[in-house]
């Protein structure tokens, strides 16, 4: 029997690019690169003009290429441009709409209000002939208040006994008032009855006045392209007058939702970007789809998911080095 002598590189760890068993395997450096310039590499170790060392890419790393528009950065580069990042997470989000007001003085609306009331008075005592007749004009004047912009649930509440359409017209000491305010038609699906509304005017500075949401018309002004809502303000020293011009502020809970702030998203007009950071030093682009801003904070519906940083400033700078490379990638 012949004996062979074998060498180290005949082993079965060596043939299949393994460490010894016990031994932990070292990667190999596929090149070096430019920190700032990705495209600039070098096949030993170097520094650029900044005196930043070239960063080390492995051959695991080489052959899986990064994700198009990825930017790496040197260790501690992003910190000096002042790049800063923050969790994508669930919150409370709470949205102030602000909204010119008045002080109701609606002669048109008080006389189909009575008109309306007087109407079921007469319906509710008519017999014969006199009950077809009683209610179309019963029907009529419903109509009426419903194409000045009252829903049913104002209209209810106008059939009860309690309620007072002289506000409509003049204040009086101890009572209340009625206040339209003008919400732009892209804020109106958040302002419900309930809410509560803050008023101040210049005629009385310093000094707040506080309401709550009665009801929101369901008629949307041409002109203005607006949504009325009326709320019901106590106004004990009558000093709301009608007509009185008033800046309002409501305020509407959103509930919890998925957010990040307002500066991590990049709109471009056309799509809007956030930059998550997937590694140390490396951030990649992500096209999100964006819901309403909040709190200082931006509701995302969709291309994050809850955990991941992204970045929340010096965003545009990434955003900039990200075209450049990819326009060079391009070139190629």
């Amino acid at each position: 029997m012949d004996l062979v002598r074998k060498t180290p590189d005949d082993t079965p760890a060596a043939s299949s690019g393994t460490a010894p068993s016990g031994e932990p395997a070292q990667k190999k450096v596929s090149y070096y690169r430019n920190p700032m310039h990705p495209d600039i590499t070098s096949k030993v170790p170097a520094r650029d003009e900044m005196g930043m060392d070239y960063v080390p890419v492995y051959e695991d790393e080489a052959a899986e290429g990064p994700r198009q528009g990825t930017v790496r950065m040197a260790a501690g580069a992003d910190q000096k441009i002042g790049v800063t990042v923050a969790p994508v997470e669930t919150r409370e989000l709470f949205a102030t709409i602000r909204a010119p007001s008045r002080v109701a003085y609606d002669p048109n609306l008080y006389s189909a209000i009575l008109e309306y009331r007087e109407a079921r008075k007469s319906r509710a005592g008519a017999t014969g002939e006199h009950a077809k007749e009683s209610g179309d004009t019963l029907r009529a004047a419903r109509l009426r208040l419903r194409q000045t912009g009252l829903s049913d649930a104002q209209i209810a509440d106008i059939e009860k006994p309690e309620f007072d359409a002289s506000n409509l017209l003049l204040g009086k000491s101890g009572g209340r008032v009625w206040v339209y305010a003008d919400i732009y038609e892209y804020e109106s699906a958040l302002v419900k009855p309930g809410q509560e509304a803050e008023f101040s005017s210049p005629s009385f500075p310093g000094e707040l006045f506080t309401g709550t949401v009665r009801a929101v018309d369901t008629i949307v002004n041409s002109e203005t392209r607006t949504v009325r809502a009326r709320i019901e303000v106590p106004d004990p020293k009558a000093e709301l007058r009608p007509e009185l011009f008033l800046s309002g502020t409501i305020h509407a809970g959103l509930g919890r939702r998925l957010a990040v702030p307002e500066t991590a998203v990049l709109d471009t007009g056309v799509r809007q970007l956030a930059y998550v950071q997937t590694a140390p030093g490396e951030y990649q682009p992500r096209e999100v789809r964006v819901g309403r801003n909040a709190s200082g904070y931006c509701e995302v519906l969709s291309g994050l998911t809850e955990g991941e940083k992204v970045v929340t400033s010096a965003n545009f700078l990434i955003d900039s080095e990200s075209k450049i490379r990819g326009a060079a990638a391009a070139a190629k």
